[in-house]
C-alpha cells in the first residue's frame, strides 16, 4: 500500500541523501561555499527519476523499456551571468566539484551573501499525491491494459489496419536547496496512454490520435473504462478523415473548440509571453505591460497550482517558488508575463514560478505550465450559428511557430464546415495561417464550456521537454487564412 500524501521531505531525503551518506547540513555548507564567492544567488538541484514506457502495435507488445537516472546540479548567478554544472551521480565529492564548476563559471562582481540554515515550510497543497505509479499495476496488468486498447481499437470497424498504443509512467523525487533560504522536495508521479489507430479503405489512409494523462498511476486508466473509450476516440478520427471532404481554402471565419485547441494560442502567444524573450526583446510583447494587445473580453491566465491532478501542475518551480495563478491578459490588456528568478530580476520583477527545466542536466528557463482563456459569456451554439461560412476546428494534429514573430501555420485533424450557421460535412487537414499576436485582436465571440486538455501535452523549448497544460472556451476568430490539406 503506498502512502498518498506523505511527506515529500522525507521521501527525498530517504531517496536522495541516505543513500549517498549525505545530510542537508552538508549541502548548506557547500552551497555557503559558492556563495563565499560574491556570487549574488546560488542552488543546488538534486533528482532521482525511475520511468518506463510500454508500447503495443500489430498487437504485439514490441517493446518495454525501464530506465533509471539521478543526478545534482549546481547554478551560481552573479549579476546577469549564471554558472552552472551538473554530475550524473549524487555524493559529496561530486557535489563539491559541481560546485566549483559553477562558481567558477560565475564569479565576477556581485555581493557576498551570508547564508543561514533556515528551512522553509513546505508547501500546503496536495494538487497531486506522492505516489510511486510505476508500482500500481504489475507487468502483466499494463500489458493487458494495452492489449485490450487494441483489441477494442480493431473491433469498431473492419477499416481498422493498425493500432498503435504506448503507456508511459514517471516517478520523479527532487529536492532543492537555495540561497535565499529555501528548502523544499516534491514527488511528482506521472503517466500517459497514447493511441493512434489507422484505417484505410483500400484506397486513402487515414489516423486518429488520442489518449490522456495526469499525475496519478496507472489505474486511472482504468476508471469508467477510460482506455477503451480514448481507444474508440483515436478510431473515430480517423475514419472521419477518412470521409471527410478536402478543406475550403480562403481567408474565413474560424471556430475554434474548446480545450485542445488553445494549442495554438499556448505556441503562437504563450511563448512570446516568457520571461527570457521579453529580456532579450526578442518578443513582440516585450515593453506592452498595460496596452491592449487583444480583444475586449480576453483573459489568459497561466496557473500552475490546478488541483486534480493535472500534468501541468507543480507544488513548486524548479526553484523553490510556489507556483500561482499568473493573469497575462486581462480584458484584451497585457498585465503579466512568466518569470523565472533570474528574468524576473533583470526585468525588475518578482518570479511567478515558472522556473522549470527538464532535468537535473538542464538549466532553469522560464516556461508554460497550465495556460488557458478564462470563459466568456456566449453558447458554443450560439457561436457557430453567427458564422454563414467558415471552419469548426476541434482538434488539432501539429503545427510551427516562429516565436519572434508570432507566425503560425496548424493542421487540423478534426475540422467542420460551418455554412449558413450549422456543422454541415467534416473536412480534413485544414491549415490554418496567421499571426499570434494578431489573432487575438481577432477574436469576436468567447464561449461559456472553457475545457483542459486531456493531459498529454508537452512544449520544447531550447532542446528540453517539459508536461504542460492547455485551455480555452470556444472562440470565434473573425478572419483567418484556411488553406487546404
Amino acid at each position: 500500500m503506498q502512502n498518498y500524501f506523505s511527506n515529500p521531505l522525507e521521501i527525498a531525503t530517504q531517496a536522495l541523501l541516505e543513500p549517498a551518506n549525505l545530510t542537508v547540513r552538508d549541502l548548506w555548507k557547500v552551497l555557503h561555499g559558492v556563495l563565499s564567492h560574491n556570487v549574488d544567488y546560488a542552488d543546488i538541484y538534486l533528482q532521482y527519476l525511475r520511468g518506463e514506457s510500454w508500447d503495443i502495435e500489430d498487437s504485439i507488445i514490441k517493446s518495454g523499456d525501464f530506465a533509471i537516472d539521478q543526478g545534482l546540479s549546481v547554478r551560481a548567478i552573479s549579476g546577469s551571468k549564471t554558472g552552472f554544472a551538473y554530475a550524473d551521480d549524487i555524493n559529496l565529492a561530486a557535489l563539491k566539484q559541481t560546485a566549483n564548476a559553477a562558481r567558477n563559471i560565475a564569479e565576477r562582481g556581485g555581493s557576498k551573501i551570508s547564508v543561514k540554515c533556515n528551512i522553509k515550510p513546505n508547501f500546503g497543497l496536495n494538487l497531486y499525491p506522492f505516489i510511486d505509479p510505476l508500482l500500481s499495476m504489475s507487468e502483466k496488468e499494463k500489458v493487458a491494459l494495452l492489449r485490450s486498447v487494441d483489441e477494442e481499437a480493431r473491433k469498431q470497424d473492419s477499416r481498422v489496419k493498425q493500432v498503435v498504443a504506448s503507456l508511459h509512467g514517471v516517478y520523479e523525487v527532487i529536492l532543492l536547496l537555495t540561497s535565499d533560504n529555501c528548502l523544499v522536495a516534491d514527488v511528482r508521479p506521472s503517466v500517459r496512454l497514447n493511441i493512434v489507430a489507422i484505417v484505410s479503405d483500400g484506397k486513402k489512409t487515414e489516423k486518429g490520435v488520442s489518449g490522456c494523462g495526469a499525475r496519478k498511476d496507472y489505474k486511472m486508466f482504468l476508471e469508467n473504462d477510460a482506455a477503451l473509450t480514448y481507444a474508440r476516440e483515436a478510431v473515430r478520427l480517423a475514419l472521419l478523415n477518412l470521409n471527410a471532404a478536402p478543406a475550403p481554402v480562403g481567408s474565413m471565419p474560424v471556430v475554434l473548440g474548446a480545450g485542445w485547441p488553445a494549442v495554438l494560442l499556448h505556441e503562437a502567444v504563450g511563448h512570446g509571453l516568457e520571461g527570457d524573450f521579453i529580456h532579450k526583446a526578442s518578443s513582440i510583447y516585450t515593453g506592452k505591460i498595460g496596452e491592449k494587445v487583444a480583444a475586449t473580453g480576453c483573459t489568459i491566465v497561466d496557473q500552475g497550482n490546478i488541483a486534480g491532478s493535472r500534468r501541468g501542475s507543480l507544488h513548486v518551480d524548479d526553484e523553490g517558488t510556489a507556483t500561482q495563478c499568473t493573469v497575462l491578459i486581462e480584458n484584451g490588456v497585457l498585465c503579466g508575463y512568466m518569470l523565472d528568478k533570474l528574468s524576473a530580476k533583470l526585468l525588475g520583477m518578482r518570479s511567478t514560478g515558472n522556473g522549470r527545466r527538464e532535468s537535473y542536466a538542464h538549466s532553469i528557463l522560464p516556461r508554460m505550465t497550465n495556460t488557458y482563456m478564462l470563459n466568456g459569456n456566449h453558447n458554443p451554439s450560439e457561436i457557430i450559428s453567427s458564422v454563414n461560412k467558415g471552419i469548426y476546428a476541434v482538434n488539432f494534429s501539429g503545427g510551427q511557430v516562429d516565436i519572434t514573430s508570432g507566425e503560425f501555420v496548424f493542421t487540423t485533424s478534426e475540422a467542420y464546415l460551418i455554412e449558413k450557421g450549422k456543422l454541415t460535412i467534416p473536412v480534413k487537414h485544414a491549415t490554418l495561417i496567421g499571426n499570434g499576436p494578431a489573432i487575438l485582436k481577432k477574436i469576436s465571440m468567447i464561449g461559456n464550456d472553457v475545457k483542459l486538455d486531456e493531459g498529454v501535452g508537452m512544449c520544447g523549448k531550447d532542446g528540453q521537454s517539459v508536461p504542460v497544460g492547455v485551455g480555452q472556451p470556444t472562440l470565434k476568430v473573425s478572419e483567418l487564412v484556411v488553406g487546404g490539406g
